[in-house]
């Protein structure tokens, strides 16, 4: 179990949000938080906002937080420092009081005046009243890591009023976790250490792994009141919050973009069901190699977080096969074949396995909607669209089983290079290259999309790749890779006119599945991705 609470957010704006914040808040309780945090900084400038506070805290289901945050700091309070300060003295010394004052570090630290009042309402070793009120005493940097990082952290563990040390900044890559991590591991006290922003998200998940002492959540997404915040459902029901301790493994997705993926549904599914000890995340990372370098180089590096493996998407499957190799690990043979790999497994000895489990699935998943035995595909001749990591792995994996093979892709260039080094390796493989007129020439068995043509998140969404002159009709297989909610426009025209159509979620399942068996050593629980795809559509 556990013991990183999650803290739900609720901004209270105006006097009318009261009632509505307080039902938000017995709803996050319900979902699973343990503290509320109630933001008044817009309800600060009110009249009677020292009641309407008072009333937040009678009635909240759960232990409170009250933050008044100013703007130099991302907070909504742009009035005077003294009222803010007062506003706090009295919610702090009222009938109904929080649990925690968040107060900043940088305004704690500038005014004799300010530290003495604050003070006065928050429990300390120096305190001669009966207190319950702890202070969290905060700094966030919305730009990126504070240059003077160390020296803030040092101040909030040498204040003796301060009972929790809170530090956030934007992040800039996921690497900036690391050392959120780190100053987690290396606490005196009670801490919150956490990242904001995309790449920030996975200091919120892992927080419970390093001891954090709360992570931020929202109730629903849109509602963030920093950025990056995931929901409770998101961290408890998607990403087994609860589960998670210094022993458990992480995986992830890694790519640019990864928000769409269903893949952390899938898996920490798997684990769950399972009772295997891991968590997985999305990894965004930017398409350039050195990002991709730098990045898997500092998690195999960072000896806490147990960096086990990964799932990689584009456009890093050439990259990842790269990178094993320079590091001395270990190919596939569908990985050299097509220079191309979607899982890194990381074993117990710390030896790196590159696997490419897309061209196996791409294949089980064409001989069963074909409803052919695999030996009957080297009398088939398929025509594959792309030339990028998906096409590699489908084309490799046809040519290891005998099928014919073209090869079209809008760069001809691109094309020639793939079947150009595939034939170098396979000598006498019947491998082509084709353009977008031989594909009405006719003499296709099936095609398979490998481009982005068609994707929802792609440029062009509304698009079909095969031109409409191609002749279909039920003895030909159309099979899109792209899996996605809705059936593609190719998916479409292609049942319209009679083929035979599936999409890349039947591939997805399989190539899946055989991750998660590469990870885990353990089969993967019987239709349990396939059950969980067709709950999410």
């Amino acid at each position: 179990m556990s013991r990183t609470l999650i803290c739900c957010s609720i901004p209270i704006d105006v006097p009318d949000d009261v009632v509505l914040g307080l039902e938000r808040a017995r709803k996050a309780a319900e979902d699973g938080a343990r503290l509320v945090e109630w933001r008044i900084d817009a309800l600060a400038d009110e009249p009677d906002a020292a009641k309407l506070v008072d009333r937040l805290l009678s009635d909240s289901p759960l232990p409170a937080i009250v933050t008044c945050r100013g703007s130099a700091e991302g907070g909504a309070f742009e009035g005077d420092e003294t009222d803010r300060v007062s506003l706090l003295e009295t919610i702090g010394t009222g009938e109904s009081t929080p649990r925690y004052i968040d107060f900043e570090l940088a305004d704690y630290q500038r005014s004799a005046n300010i530290r003495q009042k604050i003070d006065l309402v928050v429990d300390h070793e120096h305190q001669v009243r009966d207190l319950q009120i702890g202070l969290i005493l905060s700094s966030h940097d919305f730009d990126g890591r504070p240059n003077d990082l160390m020296r803030r952290v040092a101040a909030m563990g040498e204040s003796p009023a301060c009972s929790i040390a809170k530090i956030v900044w934007q992040a800039r890559s996921l690497r900036d976790n690391l050392e959120a991590f780190d100053l987690l591991r290396d606490r005196t006290g009670p801490m919150i250490a956490l990242c904001m922003g995309e790449f920030g998200v996975m200091s919120r998940i892992l927080a419970p792994k390093f001891g954090g002492f709360l992570t931020f959540a929202t109730l629903d997404s849109g509602e963030e009141t920093a950025p990056g915040q995931p929901t409770i459902r998101e961290l408890r029901a998607l990403h087994r919050f609860d589960s998670i301790g210094p022993s458990t493994r992480v995986y992830g997705i890694a790519g640019w973009p990864v928000n769409a993926s269903w893949s952390p549904l899938v898996h920490n599914a798997g684990f769950e069901q399972s009772g295997f000890d891991g968590v997985y995340l999305r990894l965004p990372i930017p398409p350039e190699w050195e990002h991709f370098k730098a990045t898997i180089g500092a998690f195999l590096d960072h000896a806490g977080l147990d960096f086990s493996g990964m799932s990689v998407t584009m456009p890093h499957k050439e990259h990842l096969v790269r990178f094993v190799r320079e590091a001395g690990g270990e190919l596939d043979e569908l990985s050299v074949l097509c220079g191309a790999a979607n899982t890194l497994v990381v074993d117990d000895d710390g030896t790196l396995r590159a696997l490419n489990t897309d061209a196996p699935a791409a294949i089980d998943t064409l001989i069963r909607t074909m409803a052919i035995d695999r030996s009957e595909l080297a009398d088939r001749r398929i025509a594959v669209l792309g030339a990028g990591g998906v096409a590699r792995a489908v084309v490799a994996g046809l040519v290891m089983e005998g099928a014919g093979v073209v090869v079209v892709n809008r760069t001809v260039e691109r094309a020639e290079q793939l079947v150009g080094e595939l034939l170098e390796q396979v000598p006498g493989a019947n491998l082509e290259v084709g353009t977008r007129e031989s594909l009405a020439a006719g003499g296709f068995h099936a095609f398979i999309n490998c481009t982005s043509i068609g994707s929802p998140s792609g440029p062009l969404p509304d698009e079909s790749p095969l031109p409409d002159d191609v002749h279909l009709d039920e003895s030909i297989t159309v099979f899109d890779t792209i899996y996605a909610d809705e059936p593609t426009p190719l998916v479409r025209e292609a049942a319209a006119r009679g083929a035979r159509v599936t999409s890349g979620a039947l591939m997805f399942i399989l190539q899946a599945e055989r991750q998660f068996k590469a990870w885990t050593g353990q089969e993967p629980p019987s239709g349990l991705f396939a059950s969980l795809l067709e709950t999410s559509d």
